[in-house]
């Protein structure tokens, strides 16, 4: 029996990734091991996770509603639905066990549900935007923030773009939070035209960088820092310096070189304290 905090790991040698052979224990281990970088992103925060009950490239699960976990999960209510998140490492691990590979919070605690904390732009890069030209995306809103007086705080997505998050103090409601958001990507997109794009639509994105701003309102979620992605390569969607922008690429970090990158360039990101003026 294979076992990490008491908890029974079921099939530890199931291929979860098969291009990388990277198995379920394997997986269980990584969360075990970065729980302590990871945890105080999750705390208090509902969840929703993607879980790969075979391998990446079978059926995907997206779960936000807690099932058959029993006491191994903690759920809370919002509007009448019952909505989960993981108060300890052993609840954390435990979710690795049951086969979720991907974890996305909410911008909020559910000490204060209405009163986020964490903004998130995602900067989605069209298939012919070049890497250096998505950098400077990124520099860009970066100085657009620090105009406003605002810290920002940097990682990988795991993917083709990169996350510029900020904290809050816990002083707006969504329906502010979200407007905040929304006029930042407008006032990217007025600024630099031909570079950025606030429209959804994929056929409008040609050349150009998709502002995600819609992860910024009640319910809504983004990728956890440290949370690996179920992709191809298991990528890490992981807290990098601004310094690190031109050196690590959106999907460079993953589940086997992720030693490298654990240097807590985020250690003071909850001590922020800004406010949406």
């Amino acid at each position: 029996m294979t076992e990490i905090l008491k908890i029974n790991i079921t099939n530890p040698q199931k291929i979860v990734f098969p291009k990388d052979k990277i198995t379920k224990l394997e997986i269980c281990k990584y969360y075990e091991k970065v729980a302590k970088w990871m945890l105080p992103f999750l705390d208090r925060r509902l969840l929703s996770v993607i879980r790969c009950h075979e391998n990446i490239d079978g059926e995907k699960f997206f779960k936000k509603h807690p099932t058959t976990e029993g006491d191994m999960v903690s759920s809370f209510n919002v509007d009448g639905e019952k909505y989960f998140y993981v108060k300890d490492k052993r609840e954390f691990v435990f979710q690795s066990q049951m086969g979720s590979l991907e974890f996305h919070t909410w911008g909020s605690k559910i000490d204060e549900i209405d009163r986020p904390d964490v903004m998130v732009f995602d900067l989605d890069p069209s298939e012919d935007v070049p890497l250096e030209k998505l950098r400077d995306g990124v520099c860009n809103l970066k100085s657009v923030l620090e105009q406003l007086h605002l810290k920002s705080y940097l990682k990988t997505s795991g993917g083709k773009g990169y996350h510029i998050v900020m904290p809050f103090s816990r002083s707006k409601n969504w329906e502010n939070f979200s407007e905040f958001s929304k006029d930042v990507a407008l006032l990217l997109e007025a600024r630099w035209p031909k570079l950025y794009t606030s429209n959804i639509r994929k056929d409008s994105r040609h050349g150009r960088i998709f502002v995600d701003y819609l992860r910024n309102k009640k319910g809504a979620t983004c990728v956890a820092p440290y949370s690996l992605r179920a992709r191809v390569g298991a990528p890490v969607s992981c807290p990098i310096s601004w310094e690190a922008l031109d050196k690590i690429a959106p999907n460079q970090v993953n589940l086997r070189n992720i030693d490298k990158f654990l240097t807590n360039p985020w250690a003071n990101f909850f001590a922020e304290k800004q406010i949406i003026r």
